[in-house]
């Protein structure tokens, strides 16, 4: 099986505000982007979007090297979720998780793939890093 390697990034000008998304994907050689916006929203959202529609663009049963530079999303899906879950999708401190319904999808998306996820520090000069963050704001800019 081919591995795929994704980098995700979110943006956001106000926060909530206008934000993007991209995703620079890497397979067989063949490098693609894809990116969106939405006028009113948090970069926590556009982060998670950001994974969620590169995952979604991908056939079933992929094996995937997901790379951001978002702790949010990848503490979430590895460490806090199933805690999240089984408390009936709330916090340790007994309050509703934010962005329920986006980690219930980027959670599905991870029972459909072979996922590895990696954190990157952003803006350090890491070449797809930094494509990803031109390509969420160029869905902001696309607006």
């Amino acid at each position: 099986m081919n591995r795929i390697e994704i980098f995700t990034d979110g943006a956001c000008r106000g926060n909530p505000g206008k934000g993007g998304w991209g995703a620079f994907i890497r397979s067989n050689g063949k490098e693609e982007s894809i990116y969106g916006g939405e006028n009113d929203t948090t970069n926590n959202i556009m982060e998670l979007t950001a994974a969620i529609k590169a995952l979604e663009y991908l056939p079933e049963n992929s094996r995937v090297v997901l790379t951001t530079d978002s702790k949010y999303v990848v503490q979430g899906i590895t460490e806090w979720i199933e805690n999240w879950k089984s408390r009936g999708w709330k916090t340790a401190a007994k309050k509703p998780v934010l962005n329920k319904e986006l980690w219930q999808r980027l959670d599905h998306l991870t029972s459909l793939h072979s996922i590895e996820w990696q954190w990157v520090k952003g803006h350090s000069g890491h070449r797809e890093n930094e494509i990803a963050d031109q390509l969420a704001n160029t869905g902001i800019d696309d607006l």
